[in-house]
Order: C-alpha cells, then sequence, then structure tokens
C-alpha cells in the first residue's frame, strides 16, 4: 500500500483480503484477492500506467496473456466512467470466452468488461463498494454478485494465512 501511496494514490478504503482460484483455471496458483478505493488527480490512463509500475516493481513480467504472475492490479472502475465508449465496452463485455483467452483490447476499457461475470473481483468491491452502480448495465455491486452462480463464489473466501 505504501507503493500505491507514492505513485499519487489516496488510498480511502480497502477490503478484506480473499483466498480465490487462479484465473483462467490452471494458470498458476491460487490468488489472494483485494480491493482498493482511491482518490487521485490522474487520469485514467495514467492510473493504469502506475498500476503497471508497481507489478513491474514487484517482479511481473507479461509473457502472455494470463500468465502466472507475481502481482496482477486491475482497474475495475474510475467513477461512472466508460472508456473509450459505451459500444466498445459492450463488444468486450459479450465476447466469448475463447475469444477472451486469444485476444485482449488495445487501449483501456473502463469500466473493466467482465468483472461482472468475477466473483474474486465483485467480493472484494463489495466490501469497499456494495452500492457503486455499473454505469452501463444499471446494477450495484451487491446485486452484481446476488447474480453471481453459487459455485462461482463458494471459491472466493477470506485469506487465512497458512
Amino acid at each position: 500500500m505504501e507503493h500505491m501511496a507514492a505513485q499519487g494514490f489516496r488510498i480511502t478504503r480497502m477490503s478484506r483480503y480473499y483466498s480465490t482460484p487462479c484465473f483462467p483455471p490452471g494458470a498458476g496458483p491460487d490468488f489472494v484477492n483485494a480491493a482498493i478505493g482511491i482518490e487521485t488527480e490522474l487520469t485514467p490512463e495514467d492510473v493504469l500506467a502506475a498500476l503497471h509500475r508497481a507489478e513491474a516493481a514487484f517482479g511481473r513480467e507479461r509473457p502472455s496473456r494470463w500468465a502466472p504472475r507475481t502481482l496482477d492490479l486491475d482497474l475495475i472502475a474510475y467513477g461512472s466512467l466508460v472508456l473509450p465508449d459505451e459500444t466498445v465496452l459492450s463488444h468486450w463485455m459479450n465476447l466469448p470466452l475463447e475469444d477472451q483467452k486469444r485476444l485482449a483490447p488495445d487501449r483501456l476499457i473502463v469500466p473493466h468488461p467482465r468483472m461482472h461475470e468475477r466473483a474474486f473481483v465483485l467480493i472484494p468491491l463489495a466490501d469497499i463498494a456494495p452500492d457503486w452502480r455499473h454505469p452501463v448495465t444499471g446494477k450495484t455491486v451487491r446485486q452484481m454478485v446476488d447474480d453471481l452462480p453459487d459455485a462461482e463464489k463458494k471459491g472466493v473466501s477470506p485469506f487465512q494465512m497458512p
């Protein structure tokens, strides 16, 4: 968290830590996930660049999409902003899983186009922003969590130190 503050972020909220299965399955060991809320004067693109610098500082390399990683920091949302536009966001939100595995956007898309499908994103996010409303679907984080299959939610549990 100290590294994030040095990047120009004021951390306003932080979720618990959660143990979650790696994604996609088989891509490495299980993860520890959390969500933070920040205040910053940085643009979304500058926030993403700062997140990538933090990943690199902790040894992150990007040999391929969804490769094993030491740290994975994502910009999930930036208030109610939609980038680059609703058409591009909707395209990536509805992309079949097989296409997701081989295609990656060439620009920042906000909110994260698959957030609504991922318990490992939504459950920590519900700790800090349960009433945040997706600017395209209109659903709150709490509603998106409720929409997830029970099996998906069961894979996310509070992290216990070994």
